[in-house]
């Protein structure tokens, strides 16, 4: 919980808790061990190293619905807008330029409201 709380930050996961009910517990549960406490919690990358990763896997795949989360939390991890366009490149090359394209429009949607701009 810890390192769930550091990258998207206490009001996202208290949200999260909040919502939480009988019926998506064990999911929240598994997501906290397996991804927060097991993947992002190993030593060898960074925080910002994950993010990267994950926002590609996200774009990649096709799984849009937490791309604005990842980049949210980017503001803890460190990845930085030239990281994010770097791995939007990637995506485009290895995965197809439509998942990239539609990354980067929530992107820098993400980023528009992240700075006030929307």
């Amino acid at each position: 919980m810890a390192t769930r709380r550091s990258v998207l930050g206490d009001a996202h996961v208290d949200r999260a808790e909040a919502a939480k009910t009988p019926f998506d517990e064990p999911f929240q549960t598994f997501i906290t061990e397996g991804a927060w406490g097991s993947v992002w919690s190993r030593p060898h990358f960074t925080k910002r190293e994950r993010s990267i990763v994950t926002l590609a896997l996200l774009a990649g795949m096709g799984n849009f619905d937490e791309v604005a989360m990842h980049v949210r939390a980017t503001a803890n991890t460190g990845a930085t807008r030239d990281d994010l366009i770097e791995a939007m490149l990637h995506v485009a090359v290895y995965c197809g330029v439509p998942k990239a394209n539609h990354a980067i429009k929530i992107i820098k949607q993400t980023y528009a409201e992240m700075d006030g701009a929307a």
